[in-house]
């Protein structure tokens, strides 16, 4: 099942692409949504002839994968398990070139995510008004996918998916300090779940995207295509990377793909063909789905032109409507007995190795977690918005005022800091984040010819294009603070990854021996302090690793590339199934979505193929 073809292309130069044997169904990246939509298809119907091209290597039990605290690992400028995409210099960057990465392995992001379980309003998806994807229709494939570990039998979560959510082998316990200064001196009440679909602006627990049982990662290589290794019509081969869709008139036949030159350094770049009988999903994320598009014809007429690309479909949607969730990540200096997983982080052998016996005997330890135990879905008071300026008051009127289900960003504590290199202390660190959840810039994702005259990216993050995007990063800096300094294991700041206070300044950073009293009053920020905020930020905003949109499911009149059922307009046998159909964006860890993008496109397939549904046994 899981092997790659034979080696049936030789070496020497050839003329024309070898075609290969032939398939029901292909898939052009094996991401989240393909694994989804793939295994699903296969338990429905197990004679489908199904193949997924992945670029990336297989994760099936390696350690990287299914140990949830090795997460971090995969953020290592040597990892390959991840694509960095570095975007076009910004002035609102300070002129950095920002990169984001995306996954670049069996599973795709749900490989190496940081498990973050998060869930998006349901009244998002109503926002989409796209006809058959309205939250009604989507809530019961919500609880399709999940076994909520956390509370079963809770009304709007599943108890019988096969994606299994927890909180992880064991809490550190640093994230009660957390949600205890939350609920008094940042007054917001605590409650058990705020991912309800509706609940928002109270400070929670944070479950994890981890079984409970057996405390290993729950993606969805694991879970809906490696535990259907019996199915020989599933077939997923790995190092191929897949340049362009096949057509005959308008209609796709097939792809043609190359060795992946990351997986496969050594491998041979001839073009291979395999063809598709009924259907060819495109599945490769947000940078490359419309990568691959552009590449067959299918986008700009300007775009391809440049490439050299003869157009088969103007559809100038394609590679618009970029979309992310703007981030910052701020350390803290912990007290030294506190529990983070730090230790683990910096591979004490000791501490490891007792980790790995408990995780392997019973699931438990800082082995199954992630750091990430305790967030707020945060919305501002009166208080706060006056506190925030008018920049924000169009955002806020406009779209948050009257969705009280709708959060600004995700304050959140992390027990340790996994970025922190060799340069600082041995210590114990704590990590405030504060993740925008809806900013209002856009960019763009298109391919290029550089100056080498090989292909390259085109990316425009568009991050902070928007004024008023900034405004909830520089507040929730100092919001988050405020709670952290009133944490019992509070020690200060990790001066060199704050702003540049100017000397004298009462926000100045530094070491300290506790924490402030609860009800110390605030640090007063000069005008001069907000501007090194704001620098701060443009220095250091990030990725929250959520690229959507760039394939939007929206009316082609409207720079839409598929239609409501992912068809891609003006071919036929062509869709696209992954977050890039995404037409807005999402108030979540973008996971959850990809799950559920996978699981409604897979009955939108069985439809198509007119294939029963009923017998279905992933689990």
């Amino acid at each position: 099942m899981f092997g790659a073809p034979d080696p049936l292309i030789p070496s020497m130069a050839l003329p024309c692409p070898i075609t290969l044997s032939e398939f029901d169904i292909i898939f052009a990246g094996g991401g989240t949504t393909a694994c989804v939509v793939a295994g699903r298809l296969a338990a429905y119907n197990s004679s489908l002839k199904i193949l997924i091209l992945e670029a990336g290597e297989h994760t099936l039990d390696q350690a990287a994968h299914i140990q949830p605290y090795q997460y971090i690992t995969h953020l290592k400028p040597t990892s390959t398990t991840l694509t960095s995409n570095v975007g076009n210099p910004s002035p609102r960057l300070n002129h950095r070139a920002p990169i984001v990465q995306c996954g670049h392995c069996v599973g795709g992001g749900s490989s190496v995510n940081f498990m973050a379980y998060t869930r998006a309003p349901a009244s998002d998806f109503d926002d989409w008004g796209v006809d058959g994807w309205e939250s009604e229709n989507l809530i019961p494939l919500m609880k399709k996918l999940e076994t909520y570990e956390v509370q079963p039998g809770s009304p709007t979560h599943g108890d019988n998916g096969p994606i299994r959510v927890s909180y992880g082998g064991r809490k550190t316990g640093i994230w009660e300090e957390f949600v205890n200064v939350g609920t008094t001196y940042h007054k917001r009440p605590y409650v058990d779940d705020t991912n309800d679909l509706e609940t928002c602006n109270a400070y929670t627990p944070w479950a994890k995207y981890i079984s409970g049982t057996t405390g290993r990662r729950s993606d969805v290589a694991h879970h809906y295509v490696y535990n259907q290794a019996h199915n020989p019509n599933l077939q997923l081969w790995v190092g191929k990377l897949v340049k362009r869709i096949i057509f005959e008139d308008k209609r796709a036949v097939g792809v043609e793909f190359t060795c992946d030159p990351v997986s496969c350094p050594d491998g041979d770049r001839s073009p291979s063909i395999v063809r598709a009988s009924k259907l060819v999903v495109v599945s490769a994320g947000a940078f490359g789905s419309p990568a691959i598009l552009e590449r067959s014809g299918i986008g700009a007429e300007g775009v391809l032109k440049r490439c050299g690309v003869e157009q088969l479909v103007n559809l100038s949607g394609v590679g618009e409507n970029y979309r992310d969730h703007n981030a910052s990540f701020a350390p803290y200096f912990a007290a030294d007995g506190a529990a983070t997983l730090d230790p683990l982080w910096r591979g004490e052998e000791s501490v490891v190795q007792e980790s790995l016996a408990q995780w392997k005997s019973n699931g438990e330890s800082l082995i199954a977690q992630n750091g990430f135990d305790a967030k707020i879905k945060w919305r501002p008071d009166e208080d706060e918005l006056r506190a925030m300026g008018s920049a924000f008051q169009i955002p806020w009127k406009e779209f948050f005022q009257d969705r009280p289900d709708k959060a600004v960003a995700i304050f959140a504590i992390c027990t340790g800091h996994g970025s922190l290199s060799g340069a600082f202390p041995l210590r114990n660190y704590l990590g405030a984040a504060c993740i925008t959840l809806y900013p209002r810039s856009v960019g763009s994702v298109h391919i290029k010819l550089g100056e080498d005259g090989k292909e390259a990216l085109d990316f425009t993050t568009g991050f902070l294009d928007d004024p008023s995007d900034i405004v909830p990063l520089n507040f929730g800096y100092k919001k988050t603070r405020e709670i952290f300094r009133r944490m019992p294991s509070y020690r200060g700041e990790v001066a060199a990854r704050h702003p540049r206070f100017p000397e004298g300044s009462a926000a100045v950073c530094g070491e300290t021996s506790g924490p402030v009293d609860l009800n110390a009053p605030d640090i007063i920020y000069t005008a001069e302090d907000d501007e090194a905020i704001d620098e701060f930020h443009r220095d250091i905003v990030q990725t929250s690793w959520h690229s959507l949109g760039t394939c939007a499911m929206k009316p082609e009149s409207d720079q839409g590339v598929v239609d409501a059922r992912l068809n891609v307009y003006g071919v036929t046998n062509l869709k696209v199934a992954d977050m890039s159909i995404a037409p807005k964006n999402v108030g979540t860890n973008t996971y959850s979505t990809a799950l559920l993008i996978g699981e409604k496109a897979a009955l939108i397939m069985a439809e198509d193929l007119g294939v029963n549904c009923g017998l279905d046994n992933t689990r």
